[in-house]
């Protein structure tokens, strides 16, 4: 849901968890504005971090020249071995870098985690779509960026314009979970069913 000045507008919620998918292909003739993306920070600073500590800083990234000095820092979809990432084209237009200050807590407990699907939810509602990476060159971006070794990088999330169709779908064969793509280009994504998650006690 969305609230303005005391309304709330509301959003279909199970819609927006399906529309948040992982998407790797992006629309680069659309790129996101650095004020887009301080707004997502805005919004994941209100979010419950543990025991309130909020160690968790955020580098937004989105010029041309920064987009094309972080993109190789970050292994684009492991289970496709014959595809090394998104082409020119199709590459992200905006990162928001995930820093963990490590002079406030030497555990950020879930909060990294917590702050990345926030970001992508909003993102998505917003017409835009993201995938979180933990599979990160890590001293390639600390030297590229010249972060300072007190702040550790759990996580980054890339953002665009998704320019690629992703489909859930149930599996049954539980060791049929790698995601895949067809002849088309559509990205298929198996999701474990219920009757095998929900644990009945």
């Amino acid at each position: 849901m969305r609230i303005r000045k005391g309304k709330i507008d509301e959003v279909d919620f199970g819609l927006l968890l399906q529309k948040n998918r992982s998407y790797r292909r992006f629309d680069q003739d659309q790129p996101i504005d650095r004020a887009t993306l301080v707004e997502l920070v805005e919004l994941t600073r209100r979010c419950p971090s543990a025991a309130n500590r909020q160690p968790l800083k955020y580098a937004v990234v989105c010029s041309p020249e920064s987009n094309r000095r972080l993109f190789p820092c970050l292994s684009w979809a492991g289970a496709l071995t014959d595809w090394d990432g998104p082409a020119e084209g199709e590459r992200p237009t905006g990162y928001i870098v995930i820093l963990h200050d490590q002079t406030i807590c030497k555990d950020p407990s879930f909060d990294p985690g917590i702050a990345a699907q926030s970001i992508l939810l909003a993102a998505v509602e917003r017409g835009l779509g993201g995938c979180m990476f933990g599979s990160i060159d890590r001293e390639r971006l600390r030297d590229e960026f010249s972060i300072p070794n007190q702040d550790a990088i759990p996580l980054v999330v890339a953002l665009g314009v998704p320019a690629e169709t992703v489909k859930l779908e149930t599996t049954l064969d539980p060791a049929s979970i790698d995601y895949w793509r067809d002849a088309e280009g559509v990205h298929h994504v198996p999701k474990r069913p219920l009757s095998e998650i929900l644990i009945q006690w």
